[in-house]
């Protein structure tokens, strides 16, 4: 797995427009792409299901690992990786800061979507 340029993981996480698909069950195919949101903790990206485990596309990202995702006027081929524990506070402020004042905010940082979070993060592609 490799890291997001600092520039590319900026404009990603600054803008509002995050489409995630994952791969379908055939590992080539890229699922109907959902707009999520997505903040920026570190060097790596982070999303979460609206709701929870149960969520379409979650359960497809972490059933197949990887897919891609479109933001910021690019689209990047990525892998998905569900993550837990303390990560999940440095989550929640980071969507505090960048959705503060939306209705939609406080189930994001619940425990049902806290439960389905995930690591997005490059993955490197034959050229």
């Amino acid at each position: 797995m490799t890291t997001w340029p600092k520039d590319e993981l900026r404009k990603i996480a600054e803008a509002d427009d995050l489409h995630i698909s994952p791969f379908r069950e055939d590992g080539a195919t890229y699922g109907t792409p959902t707009w999520i949101w997505s903040v920026a903790v570190d060097d790596a990206l982070y999303v979460r299901a609206y709701n929870g485990k149960n969520s379409r596309w979650y359960r497809a990202a972490v059933r197949r690992k990887a897919g891609r995702i479109t933001a910021a006027g690019m689209t990047k081929e990525v892998v998905f990786e569900p993550v837990d524990g303390s990560i999940n506070e440095r989550v929640d402020e980071a969507y505090r800061a960048k959705y503060r004042g939306s209705p939609y905010l406080s189930p994001m940082i619940g425990p049902t979507a806290r439960s389905a979070t995930v690591k997005v993060m490059p993955r490197e592609t034959d050229v």
